[in-house]
């Protein structure tokens, strides 16, 4: 990147900066006017927090970020973004705010069925050869740095918003699928290929963790043997089927029990679990505490009737 690209790009970061600083709330999600936009800011950094990340695009807008998933440890600042293309349980967590300088991001949700017309309009530029992990970090582009700019401002145009959001999404969907986001995005929306054929089944299992189920089923859904989807499967989500599908019971559990007082042994049945004692120790396995201290604690940092934080902002 030359001198005058790097200082334009800084400069419209620091823009990025003076757009959101206009409507981020103190030590919360905001979830903007616009649709799919939401604003994150903490002033101090945050403890890991296991959560959902769905498809979206998350920017870094000042501070550092940390995203756990599986074995891999993702760490991203200002000048990245990072993208997913499926519903992702991970870990994560802000590791550098403060109130001199708060953390800042922004996050936007990318509808699959908007990905797939705008890529069913553009050729692709070489064939997929490898299925790739449904999560992805590249340095931000000052074109889409851009759009993402004019989509924010959108939040002081209500009049205006409901036209030219749906085209500044669709100029941001292009320019990820030709930019270096693209190749994670095309394994979402081309067909036949292994990627598509996981996130299909990823949707599956998100709406039906609480049955139990043979992988070999599964596999036979998504056209391919047993061992054929479990490398496939673990290639994208980074953790085989029955992890992906223990950690979205576990997660529905915790937020029953903060948000709706639902007490630990109803929750693991609700959940799927036949066995309370098993539900005790995979819980405490994941969130580091048993369910009745774990919840203590979150109440005592979550405000009340307020949601545990799940966006990848």
């Amino acid at each position: 990147m030359s001198v005058t690209a790097y200082q334009n790009k800084e400069a419209m970061q620091a823009r990025l900066r003076e757009v959101i600083a206009r409507f981020a709330k103190i030590n919360e999600n905001f979830l903007t006017p616009v649709p799919g936009l939401s604003i994150y800011h903490r002033c101090e950094p945050t403890a890991p927090l296991p959560c959902t990340y769905g498809p979206g695009l998350a920017i870094t807008v000042q501070g550092h970020k940390q995203v756990m998933l599986g074995d891999d440890v993702i760490d991203y600042g200002p000048g990245q973004s990072l993208v997913t293309t499926v519903d992702l349980p991970v870990v994560s967590h802000v590791t550098r705010a403060s109130i001199q300088e708060p953390y800042t991001g922004i996050g936007l949700d990318l509808d699959v069925g908007l990905v797939t017309q705008v890529a069913a309009e553009i050729e692709m530029a070489e064939p997929l050869r490898e299925t790739s992990r449904a999560i992805s970090v590249a340095e931000l582009e000052p074109a889409l740095l851009d759009a993402v700019i004019r989509l924010v401002s959108l939040i002081d145009e209500p009049r205006l918003m409901p036209q030219l959001s749906v085209l500044i999404q669709r100029e941001i969907i292009l320019r990820l699928l030709t930019g270096p986001h693209g190749l994670y995005l095309w394994q979402l929306v081309s067909a036949g290929s292994p990627g598509k054929q996981i996130a299909r089944s990823v949707t599956w299992l998100k709406l039906n963790f609480r049955k139990n189920f043979p992988v070999d089923e599964l596999a036979r859904s998504a056209h391919m043997s047993p061992s054929t989807f479990r490398q496939h499967f673990r290639t994208v989500t980074g953790m085989s089927p029955l992890q992906y599908q223990k950690k979205l019971r576990l997660q529905e559990a915790r937020q029953l029990m903060l948000n709706e007082n639902h007490e630990a042994g109803t929750v693991a049945l609700l959940v799927g679990y036949e066995s309370q004692s098993q539900f005790n120790r995979e819980y405490a396995r994941i969130f580091g505490e048993p369910p009745l201290r774990d919840i203590k604690r979150l109440r005592q940092e979550v405000q009340p009737g307020r949601k545990m934080p799940g966006a990848a902002g």
